[in-house]
């Protein structure tokens, strides 16, 4: 049975746990496996998970049988009316099911609910799948950025926005 449920301090482990299997996957073609690792430990730590849970990020599961096979995590408000999309992962033996699609339609649902305006993401200018799922589905690029996130490294993205309304 596949669900989306909200994941509690406790689940964060296994946001952690999809990360280290879906990043090497997904950025193993743009980014050094040193960069990656970088970026994990960074971004996803349990305590950095934890404290942005703390300040209002909503972390939500997608499971499959009661195993954590994706998960999507939103800021509410990041910035006025628009709600940011921070964290979405599928693991890749699971993709192509559909489930970035629910976890975006989950991302408008809360969106909505606390009546936002736009979705906004970020995604690396070199990620042509996430660009294109996202092109998909409506987004729209509304600049680029260039993000030095220490160590040697930067994030190069581009930021896309969604209309909710």
């Amino acid at each position: 049975m596949l669900e989306i449920v909200p994941a509690e301090k406790d689940d964060l482990i296994l946001v952690q746990e999809v990360a280290h299997q879906t990043w090497p996957h997904t950025f193993g073609k743009i980014l050094s496996p040193e960069q990656i690792e970088y970026m994990l430990n960074w971004m996803y730590s349990v305590e950095t998970l934890g404290k942005q849970l703390s300040e209002g990020h909503q972390f939500f599961l997608v499971k499959e049988d009661g195993k954590a096979i994706g998960y999507l995590g939103i800021q509410v408000n990041y910035e006025p009316r628009k709600t940011k999309i921070h964290k979405v992962y599928i693991l890749p033996n699971q993709q192509g099911k559909g489930l970035g699609k629910l976890l975006f339609a989950k991302a408008k649902e809360v969106a909505k609910a606390n009546n936002q305006d736009f979705l906004q993401l970020n995604v690396n200018r070199e990620n042509q799948p996430a660009i294109d799922f996202y092109i998909h589905y409506g987004f729209k690029e509304l600049r680029r950025e260039v993000i030095d996130i220490g160590n040697g490294y930067v994030m190069d993205d581009i930021i896309f926005e969604y209309p909710l309304h």
